[in-house]
């Protein structure tokens, strides 16, 4: 806004991994209340316009129709401009401005400014991705190191033992020491081994698992059947990895498959958690789960829980969470 004659912005990216476009930063206006907002491409064509064309769009007629009218309402748009955030043919956002509500013209040079600042935001974003995906590369690679280690280490100890135990001749006292020996070992290198991080505890996502499925229920795309007892609630420390997981797997069925419907599961009994989801998209036999999975695997391990994932049953692709509750969480 200071470089520009805009009273007013918005900053909105979207997120493809949760599958959706949200609000990142605001000036001149309430970013609670933006953030509260779920804009899609579909019910905002004033952002589609701008990406595809690539191009700073201004729309003051029939604003309704440009953008969700209870949004122009609430937030009192009369002329909207709407600048793409893209570089190298791949869109991150738009950024939404205006004089503070009422009706204006652009400039050709204040349309060249606006765009600018537009493919300016791209490049940070895109440095921004590109950090993420190092810091991505780094934890795998120390997680391929641990795998590693367990390799030469405890399994190699535990296929000694088994050799020894699978012997047709009966042990004699030191060979039965020597296997007790070889088990204490492995179960301490294991117990070292797991004592490290294997992964970032998920960030705090600022929504809920509910909240979630709702905003994806009601998003265009392949229809989501949820089966959510009443009773049933997810501990708040299990939130984000729970968020995690959805998300995963519905990028995993989006990517690696073509459902036609898509079926969420969230339960819990006295000592687990449990979300699964299902899709009947069912890859080829000789598909693999994407390495988004696996990281969530990791994750759920830091918490003493599990992630599953593959055919269940002819047609269908499972991914399912399983974590213990502690005493707090029962």
């Amino acid at each position: 806004c200071r470089l520009t004659t805009m009273r007013r912005a918005a900053i909105f990216i979207a997120d493809a991994g949760r599958r959706r476009v949200r609000a990142v930063g605001a000036h001149g206006t309430s970013f609670s209340q933006l953030a509260s907002l779920r804009p899609t491409l579909v019910n905002t064509p004033i952002a589609q316009r701008a990406l595809l064309e690539d191009e700073v769009v201004v729309v003051s007629d029939r604003i309704e129709d440009a953008v969700p009218s209870q949004y122009a309402k609430v937030l009192g748009i009369t002329t909207l401009v709407c600048t793409p955030m893209s570089a190298a043919g791949r869109a991150y956002g738009v950024i939404c401005a205006d004089r503070g509500g009422g009706r204006f013209e652009l400039t050709d040079g204040e349309r060249h400014l606006l765009w600018t600042l537009g493919k300016t935001a791209a490049l940070v974003a895109t440095a921004r991705n590109a950090t993420r995906q190092q810091e991505r590369a780094r934890r795998l690679g120390e997680r391929l190191g641990l795998a590693r280690e367990i390799h030469e280490q405890v399994l190699q100890r535990l296929f000694g033992v088994s050799l020894a135990l699978g012997a047709e001749q009966p042990l004699d006292p030191a060979e039965r020491e020597r296997c007790r020996v070889e088990m204490q070992e492995a179960i301490g290198d294991l117990r070292r081994a797991l004592e490290r991080p294997l992964a970032p505890l998920p960030p705090e996502t600022g929504t809920t698992l509910a909240d979630e499925l709702e905003r994806l229920g009601s998003a265009p795309g392949v229809p989501i059947d949820v089966q959510w007892p009443e009773a049933v609630t997810v501990p708040p420390d299990l939130e984000p990895l729970a968020q995690s997981v959805l998300a995963e797997a519905l990028r995993n069925a989006g990517k690696h498959a073509r459902p036609s419907r898509v079926k969420v599961i969230v339960c819990r009994d006295a000592d687990t958690f449990t979300l699964e989801v299902r899709n009947d998209g069912l890859r080829s036999p000789a598909g693999e789960a994407g390495m988004g999975l696996r990281l969530a695997g990791f994750e759920a391990l830091q918490q003493g829980g599990v992630v599953e994932f593959g055919p269940a049953g002819e047609q269908e692709w499972r991914v399912r969470l399983v974590v213990p509750l502690e005493n707090e969480d029962r």
